[in-house]
């Protein structure tokens, strides 16, 4: 079995090849904008490990929420390659990534949603694999509700180190905290291989980036309000 996966839902992306459980991982430049670096290092990785795009089964990319632009690059990018191989894609969400990252049985996993705000999901660790308890929700981190039972959960991502009002409840309720994870293509290409196992593919034309909220930016006015720069 071989899978590509594409992710690039925050400032951090990656490449990676699953070849049968074993894992090849490319991170993309810092400071270098994903549309720009994602496929040159996809067309490195593939290179060198002897393998081209027709001769995979599948290609993950992370789904979101995360990034609007950066979902729209590992979107495209899945398509695109798809497409021209005859290969089906396999969405995996941001957030399960973190989950799977993190580990434990049960991950509040949250990313930073920026413009004040967090993306948040609940994870409990299943026979088949990450179950998703309820919605995907993006709130104030103040408003996000933490675990009634937190020696039972783990919370982590990037929106811990964006927001202290969050690393602050997270700490005072007694979570075991991972502020430095991030979602990452190695991980979520052993993901997207259970999907393809039980056959959870889509045909490219289908697939889209999961934005979970519609506003892509705040208007001058609600950044000058909020106090920042025009």
């Amino acid at each position: 079995m071989r899978i590509l996966s594409l992710e690039t839902s925050t400032e951090t992306g990656s490449c990676a090849l699953w070849h049968e459980g074993a894992v090849s991982e490319r991170l993309c430049p810092a400071g270098q904008p994903h549309s720009e670096t994602l496929l040159p290092l996809v067309r490195a990785l593939l290179a060198d490990a002897g393998i081209n795009i027709a001769q995979l089964d599948a290609i993950a990319f992370g789904v979101g929420p995360g990034a609007f632009t950066g979902l729209r690059v590992a979107c495209g990018a899945a398509q695109g390659l798809a497409v021209a191989a005859d290969l089906p894609v396999i969405p995996v969400s941001s957030l399960e990534t973190l989950a799977e990252t993190i580990g434990g049985n049960q991950v509040l996993a949250v990313l930073d949603a920026r413009m004040g705000e967090i993306y948040a999901g609940r994870y409990r660790r299943t026979d088949s694999g990450w179950s998703l308890l309820g919605e995907i929700g993006v709130m104030p981190p103040d408003q996000l509700s933490l675990p009634e039972t937190p020696s039972d959960w783990r919370i982590g991502g990037n929106a811990l180190k964006a927001y202290p009002v969050l690393a602050e409840r997270a700490q005072a309720a007694g979570l075991a905290s991972f502020p430095e994870i991030l979602p990452l293509a190695g991980v979520m290409a052993g993901l997207a291989a259970l999907r393809l196992k039980k056959g959870e593919t889509l045909d490219p034309a289908d697939a889209a980036p999961l934005y979970i909220r519609d506003k892509v930016a705040q208007t001058v006015a609600e950044r000058l309000l909020a106090g920042g720069r025009a």
